[in-house]
């Protein structure tokens, strides 16, 4: 049975400060975020009761007992109960993903409105037993009698099985993290250090502005004591940020990426709200902006390709099915995981040989207008909680698109496993 496809409209978006790890939100975790962040976009738009169709949320570092934390936290964020919730992770693309997911529901009809957000804790981590401690326990469960148990739980026992296990960091096929693979992109594509840390400052720059301008007014919650991301350094300059030891490459000599270039491990939570042109109008809500399209893609960064440059092939996808130019864009929030992963993405865009061998395009894409690239900063300078960030950009693009009256806004974020989430908002 064919659908007509609806306009979806982007409502508005709420987020927490961003803070950096073991601060503010320590002891708070995804589960308290995600009630912080859904209950304020509840009484923003005044959906204390109402049922939505859906609530996607995700996150990246997550406990087992977080079986379904976007089910959990909309029980305790105003909505009505009949709400359901999914919850989902694709690493730094999760809330994006998320607004995919609920925009092609309400875009084919099965639904009217819903919420896309997303949380992560790098304080709150789920430290587990190593594998042999772990798989003791279990055969303890298993054994019938007591005998049996004293037996298995002594049985050529070592205290090195209390080692516990962390999070991993490192791409599992590779044993390289992703501050490891974008080194190797700003080697391939010639990206030194000191364009890296121009686009660090600037990121700075540009967020302390949004602040003293009061742009985040409306989309900043203040949480346990903040009411700024705790991230941001206003005062820093070319000359701190040149001071900064690498923070992946050592020994070599050669490594360009550092604390100040790179994100931060961060705690945070944001959330977007979306709905049919129908269902706003009903409710007296203004749409701010349009959820266009998305795409999203992967490499193979497990035999050459570079892990972070995904995006580099969903965009040109996207632009195609579109019937759009990589200039014919207002703005361009590309998420900063390190800034030399948006840099060796524009390079990429502007190469011939890559666009033609690659992309399998006659002619490069050529280069954006930096003026329109992050206008009130990105992750370098706010943070980046994993899955929360697409949502943040969300808000930020739609926001932009309301205050210009017009326009059009491309996302693109990378993400880890070597996979890239872009869409396009327009007004």
């Amino acid at each position: 049975m064919e659908q007509m496809q609806r306009r979806v409209g982007v409502v508005g978006g709420v987020r927490i400060p961003f803070c950096r790890n073991n601060t503010a939100y320590a002891d708070v975790g995804n589960f308290g975020m995600s009630v912080k962040v859904l209950g304020a976009l509840v009484e923003r738009y005044g959906l204390h009761g109402v049922e939505l169709g859906e609530v996607a949320l995700g996150a990246v570092i997550k406990h087992a007992s977080d079986w379904n934390l976007a089910r959990e936290a909309l029980l305790s964020s105003g909505l009505a109960p009949t709400t359901p919730g999914i919850t989902t992770a694709r690493a730094c693309g999760t809330s994006l993903d998320n607004a995919i997911i609920v925009a092609n529901k309400i875009a084919c009809g099965q639904i009217e409105a819903g919420i896309a957000a997303g949380s992560d804790t790098t304080s709150d981590v789920p430290i587990v037993y190593g594998t042999r401690l772990r798989k003791r326990l279990l055969a303890i469960n298993r054994a019938k009698t007591l005998q049996d148990k004293l037996k298995i739980a002594l049985h050529r026992f070592s205290l090195k099985e209390l080692k516990p296990s962390f999070p991993g960091v490192a791409e599992p096929r590779t044993g390289k993290s992703m501050g490891d693979h974008c080194e190797q992109m700003a080697k391939q594509w010639h990206i030194d250090r000191e364009a890296q840390d121009r686009l660090a400052l600037e990121s700075h720059r540009k967020l302390a502005a949004a602040y003293e301008s009061g742009f985040f007014e409306d989309l900043l919650v203040p949480f346990r004591g903040l009411t700024r991301d705790g991230f941001l350094r206003p005062d820093t300059s070319m000359e701190k940020l040149a001071a900064l030891k690498p923070a992946f490459d050592r020994t070599s000599g050669q490594g360009t990426l550092t604390a100040g270039n790179s994100t931060g491990l961060s705690d945070g939570a944001a959330a977007v709200l979306l709905a049919s042109e129908d269902w706003a109008a009903q409710r007296g809500l203004t749409i701010q902006a349009w959820f266009r399209d998305a795409e999203v893609a992967a490499v193979d960064f497990v035999h050459g390709e570079g892990l972070l440059m995904a995006p580099t092939v969903a965009v040109p996808r996207l632009l195609k099915r579109n019937g759009l130019t990589l200039q014919d864009f207002d703005y361009y929030e590309i998420h900063e995981a390190f800034a030399a992963q948006v840099l060796c993405t524009l390079r990429a865009w502007e190469s011939a040989e890559y666009c033609k061998n690659r992309l399998g395009l006659d002619a490069p894409l050529g280069a954006i207008d930096p003026a329109k690239l992050n206008v009130h900063g990105s992750s370098l300078a706010a943070g980046h909680p994993f899955a929360a960030t697409g949502a943040r950009i969300i808000a930020t693009l739609a926001k932009l698109l309301e205050q210009k009256g017009s326009g059009r806004g491309l996302i693109s974020i990378c993400t880890a496993g070597g996979m890239g989430v872009t869409a396009i908002l327009e007004r």
